[in-house]
């Protein structure tokens, strides 16, 4: 009984990262005035654990990324961009 228990525990141990999802939010950045500006934030989103996508447009002001919801938060995509100089909130966020 105890090996059946230890073995259905290290299976549960195996399935949870397939609850994770890649998920893909827009974020609003307004403070974003230049051309080179998206450079920045781009290179800020980058260092976010389990971002795996980043597009961001000046023209636009925003920026589209795909991350693993597993290894990052929401948050944690927001505060990377405030942490860089350019505030950001979601603006639109996959199911």
């Amino acid at each position: 009984m105890k090996k059946l228990a230890a073995v259905l525990v290290s299976g549960l141990a195996f399935t949870a990262p397939a609850w994770a999802a890649i998920k893909t939010v827009t974020l609003a950045v307004p403070g974003m005035t230049c051309a080179t500006c998206p450079i920045t934030v781009k290179r800020g989103l980058s260092k976010v654990e389990g971002v795996t996508k980043i597009e961001v447009s000046y023209e636009t002001k925003e920026a589209i990324v795909t991350f693993d919801d597993a290894k990052t938060t929401l948050k944690a995509l927001t505060d990377a961009t405030t942490n860089v100089g350019y505030p950001s909130t979601v603006k639109r966020k996959s199911p």
